[in-house]
């Protein structure tokens, strides 16, 4: 007897000008091997108003393709969040630093553990060629902030790949609509009360062009905490984390 598909799994992938690894990240998903253990998977991936052939390649290559024309990484996820239809949404970028091989033992610590939220830490066992020293220490002092001002117990507040239940997201108050939305939504998950935890991965050498702007975004990145936190204290979101019910 054929083995009934149990849940299904939305792989959301950001993409900006990524044709050179594009069809590297989406033959990377282990689709069969999800199969086997009773998963079905979809493959989004958002064009963020690329100008090169991203979205030709993402479709031919039998991805989703949804097109987001107002440019951002928050932008991006929230436009791959509403077209997704899985029970479980997987995130990371297209350029092959996160491993989506690693899938199926990600997804069996979220459903062995009954997490809500699973976060990823690139740091504990860096490999030196995949991240400059800057942006190590830019990642170091934002996962420092982060820790003390929402008492975030985790390591990397700035990983790009999350494991987490679709229903979760309408409950989350993301607002940045650029790189800040990856700490945002770790923050949202863990105030809100979900049961969220966190994994160490394995962060590749990127393939293509770095496109984030160490000072740039971790100003950006820095502003947006305080934000953040002064918005949760004005709404009485003091005592953290709160429970919330699905």
């Amino acid at each position: 007897m054929e083995k009934r598909l149990k849940k299904k799994v939305s792989v959301v992938i950001p993409a900006l000008n990524e044709e050179k690894a594009i069809k590297a990240v989406i033959k990377q998903v282990p689709v069969m091997a999800l199969e086997k253990m009773g998963y079905e998977t979809e493959i989004i991936v958002v064009d963020n108003n690329s100008t090169d052939r991203t979205g030709e390649i993402a479709r031919k290559h039998e991805a989703t393709v949804i097109f987001q024309p107002i440019r951002g990484y928050g932008n991006a996820y929230k436009a791959g969040f509403d077209g997704a239809t899985g029970d479980i949404i997987v995130t990371g970028d297209a350029d092959m630093t996160y491993p989506f091989d690693a899938m199926p033992e990600l997804l069996t610590k979220l459903d062995n553990d009954e997490i809500d939220f699973l976060n990823t830490d690139r740091l504990r066992n860096l490999n030196p060629e995949a991240m400059t020293l800057s942006h190590v220490f830019g990642n170091w002092l934002l996962s420092l902030t982060t820790k003390i001002l929402f008492r975030w117990p985790y390591r990397d507040s700035q990983s790009g790949m999350w494991i987490f239940r679709r229903e979760i997201w309408r409950y989350l108050d993301v607002q940045s609509d650029g790189m800040p939305f990856s700490q945002e939504l770790k923050i949202e998950a863990y105030a809100k009360g979900f049961k969220c935890a966190e994994v160490p991965i394995e962060y590749r050498v990127r393939t293509g062009e770095v496109k984030l702007c160490t000072i740039g975004d971790g100003i950006g990145n820095m502003k947006q905490l305080f934000k953040k936190r002064l918005s949760m204290l004005r709404g009485g979101t003091d005592s953290i984390p709160q429970k919330t019910k699905i």
